[in-house]
């Protein structure tokens, strides 16, 4: 009987994935700004781990758009401007105008609006702190690429979601309006259960220019 030889890099893969994890949810829940500076010394003391992996997790959040190399490399938490803004809200107003417009296309359309408005029950407006509405909020959209059962389409949203977080993060939180209550999402699950494609299209379009507006102002 053969033996089966241990894993060498399981550790460190564990590591590296805990201070994604870590590094990460630092970033989207504030605790670390739009423009601050993320020095590896710094972190790798603060969690304990090695320079090394602190340097595979920041490359890492650098592919999703959280991080940013600066002037002589150094690593800062990603900036949007105002054009970049808008332009990261029209591609995400053009993949969730084709989920909606799939939906409403498939025969599993009923069970896609089920689905969709549980979702809406965790978007009710005041309900639990920031950094809940804005899962919440991103849940909701990451779930309507879901449901269009196009891998690829949710390929493409994911690809967005560091630069949505930096957007949504860039605004002074006190001051966010309902855009991510639950009334702002419903027209969009009305539109899908009457079947009606170009409104479905127009509010997801609409809901996106407002938000792009919203946070390019910030």
């Amino acid at each position: 009987m053969s033996t089966v030889e241990p894993l060498p890099n399981l550790d460190r893969s564990t590591l590296r994935e805990r201070a994604l994890q870590a590094l990460r949810g630092a970033i989207t829940s504030g605790q670390y700004r739009p423009g601050d500076h993320l020095g590896e010394v710094e972190l790798s003391a603060r969690l304990g781990i090695s320079r090394g992996t602190v340097r595979e997790a920041l490359r890492h959040l650098q592919q999703e758009g959280l991080v940013v190399a600066g002037q002589r490399g150094m690593l800062r938490v990603n900036t949007l401007s105002p054009k970049e803004v808008r332009g990261l809200y029209q591609v995400r107003a053009a993949l969730e105008g084709l989920a909606v417009a799939t939906i409403i296309g498939s025969p599993e359309r009923d069970v896609a609006v089920t689905t969709l408005r549980a979702a809406l029950a965790r978007l009710s407006e005041g309900s639990g702190g920031f950094a809940e509405r804005v899962e919440a909020d991103l849940g909701f959209h990451l779930l309507l690429c879901e449901l269009a059962g196009n891998p690829m389409l949710v390929e493409s949203w994911r690809h967005l979601e560091g630069r949505i977080r930096v957007a949504i993060m860039s605004h002074d939180v006190e001051q966010l309006p309902g855009i991510m209550s639950r009334d702002r999402h419903a027209p969009i699950v009305d539109a899908i259960e009457r079947g009606d494609v170009a409104a479905a299209v127009a509010v997801v379009d609409e809901h996106m220019a407002v938000a792009a507006e919203l946070y390019a102002t910030a």
